[in-house]
């Protein structure tokens, strides 16, 4: 999956699912697929995996500094306690994800290191999980790197659907002599 160029970090996916709807423009199940992609993707692209791993770091800092904050406390005072605890705790960078989550493992610092160990090792899609786990302003500040993701991952599943498909519409017309 093509997904960006040197000049930006997407690349629009229209031309080439113009391109599938183009030649298999009798067949429901691609009709089906191609219909299924978001938007988004097809008018302005996604991100690759690796470029939402870099922008993880970046939020996974911003939303461990603001890790104290709930829904309903947000003064300046709560932001400083917050920013200060981010300082002066320390917790591990990485952390393996057990089997089964238990609530003492849904704070805050514990689920940004069950990310960043899931995204390390290539599993995007465990690490959406756990940062949709967040709570208050962390989760506002993890909320576009969510909605990237899932996006990617939207359109990672739809590419890999068309590209078996195409693998077995390939093998079944090729004759074996």
């Amino acid at each position: 999956m093509k997904t960006a160029s040197g000049d930006s970090p997407t690349e629009p996916l229209e031309s080439a699912v113009k391109a599938i709807k183009a030649s298999c423009s009798d067949n429901a199940f691609t009709e089906a697929l191609t219909a299924a992609l978001p938007p988004e993707s097809l008018t302005r692209g996604v991100y690759s995996e690796e470029a939402l791993r870099a922008r993880f770091h970046t939020v996974q800092k911003l939303a461990k500094r603001v890790a104290m904050i709930d829904e309903t406390r947000n003064s300046l005072y709560q932001y400083f306690l917050s920013y200060l605890q981010s300082l002066l705790v320390f917790h591990p960078q990485q952390l393996k994800p057990p089997a089964e989550l238990s609530p003492d493992d849904l704070d805050t610092f514990k689920l940004l290191s069950y990310a960043s160990y899931c995204i390390e090792h290539g599993d995007l899609e465990l690490a959406a999980k756990f940062v949709n786990q967040l709570r208050g302003e962390s989760r506002r500040v993890a909320h576009d790197w969510l909605t990237e993701a899932r996006m990617t991952l939207e359109t990672k599943q739809i590419v890999d659907l068309l590209t078996a498909y195409a693998s077995a519409v390939g093998l079944g017309t090729t004759q074996v002599q």
